[in-house]
């Protein structure tokens, strides 16, 4: 299990990648954060996601 945007998700060992895949954020500006530290888009693809793991997803917001 791990939580995202405070909701817990059951999940098998994944990567950041796969899960904003998972969840439909691929292609959107987006930040992803785990266990308080911003996650760099260039690493998604390496970042192993573990038990426990707390993320926060923030979709960016255009206007003005």
């Amino acid at each position: 299990m791990i939580a995202v945007n405070g909701e817990e998700l059951e999940i098998d060992k994944i990567t950041a990648q796969d899960l904003i895949k998972q969840l439909g954020y691929e292609n959107q500006r987006i930040a992803l954060e785990v266990n308080e530290t911003i996650i760099p888009r260039s690493k998604y693809a390496d970042f192993d996601l573990n038990e426990g793991d707390v993320c926060e997803i923030i979709k960016a917001v255009g206007g003005g």
